[in-house]
This record gives C-alpha cells, sequence and structure tokens, in this order.
C-alpha cells in the first residue's frame, strides 16, 4: 500500500528515540504534505549533522571549536561528570556552573559502566594528572537520581576518589527516578547549590 520510499522513512525514523513507526508514519504524511522546499530544508539539517564533532576532552559537539574546553574563563579545577549532553545543555541554562564537563554517556541498565566509558574515565585521569598534578579542586557527579545513577555514581567516586579533594552529588532538588533533561532551571540550580 505505501511506496518503498516512505516504508524506507517509516523504518528509519521510527528507531529515533521516542518516535515508533505510528509518529514515523504522521512525520512522512506532513512532509509530503508540506511539500518539496520543506522536504529539502529537512535534508540541508541532517545533511549538516555530517560535520558536528566530538570534543576529545569533554565529549560534547561542535562544529569549529568546542565551546566548554574552549572557553578561558571556565574554572579549570572543577568539573562536572553527566550523562549525556542534553543534561549538559540543561545544567548550562541555569547559569550557575562555571567549571568544565565530561560527558560519561548513556548508563547501562545493568550497572556496569561500557568500555568507552571507562576509557573516558581513564582519559580525565589522565589529564587530572599531566594538568592538575593528580587532584582537581572538585569533581562533581550530576546522573539522574535513579538507581543507576546512584550506582553509577558510587562506582565513579570510589574510581575517581585520589584524583579530587572533593568529590560531590548534586542535591536531591531533582525528583528521585526524574531526568535532569527535563527539569526546571530553578529545579536544577537547587540542586546545583545544595550538592554535598
Amino acid at each position: 500500500m505505501l511506496s518503498d520510499s516512505v516504508k524506507n522513512f517509516i523504518n528509519i525514523v521510527s528507531k529515533l528515540p521516542s518516535i515508533g513507526p505510528r509518529q514515523a508514519t504522521r512525520l512522512a504524511f506532513y512532509l509530503i504534505n508540506s511539500g518539496k522546499n520543506q522536504i529539502e530544508e529537512l535534508e540541508k539539517a541532517v545533511a549538516d549533522l555530517k560535520k558536528i564533532k566530538t570534543c576529545e576532552r569533554c565529549f560534547f559537539i561542535y562544529t569549529d571549536r568546542c565551546p566548554i574546553c574552549s572557553d578561558k574563563s571556565r574554572l579549570q579545577d572543577i568539573l562536572m561528570i553527566v550523562e549525556k549532553e542534553t543534561d549538559l545543555i540543561s545544567l548550562e541554562k541555569t547559569g550557575r556552573f562555571h567549571g568544565q564537563y565530561l560527558i560519561l554517556g548513556g548508563l547501562a541498565k545493568n550497572g556496569v559502566l561500557e568500555p568507552q566509558q571507562k576509557l573516558r574515565l581513564k582519559s580525565l585521569a589522565e589529564r587530572i594528572k599531566k594538568e592538575f598534578g593528580g587532584q582537581l579542586k572538585e569533581i562533581i557527579l550530576a546522573f539522574n537520581p535513579t538507581t543507576f545513577g546512584d550506582f553509577t555514581s558510587s562506582l565513579i567516586e570510589q574510581e575517581l576518589k585520589p584524583f579530587a579533594q572533593k568529590i560531590s552529588r548534586l542535591a536531591r532538588g531533582v525528583p528521585t527516578g526524574g531526568e535532569i533533561e527535563f527539569a526546571d532551571e530553578e529545579t536544577l540550580k537547587s540542586a546545583f547549590e545544595g550538592r554535598k
């Protein structure tokens, strides 16, 4: 009933987060009915994503240079570890944190750090040794207040304890089971200021 190109679009788009086959089908028909200009704009926007690079220090994305690591006004000896890019963006919107970041990557549901995450932590530890004489002033663990977030925080705290004078966590302004990405700015400000 549907053409192969529409089926292919639905198959690909339905794999995106929060979009299933029904939503992908709606998007396909929306784009078809919006005309060729809308499709060409989307095509260009997707093609432009190929130009995005990942910072080797904090693992945030950029096109020309990392907006976090290249900002010399940021505190160099305080670092916040977050799970994903959207957490970093949400925390930056509060305007309260002015240090460095490390994006760990999505937390596994089995409570084990993935090889890529272990490499990122190892790279961080090496950088702390080389650039800061072995210790940062503070490392803030900013994970969602879930069982997985708490367990991951414990693992990282044990691993990075020798590399920071203080390791803290965001306060529980973010409700247990909630996600940083969806918390409002005031809640995140309170969680940041009340960290322990």
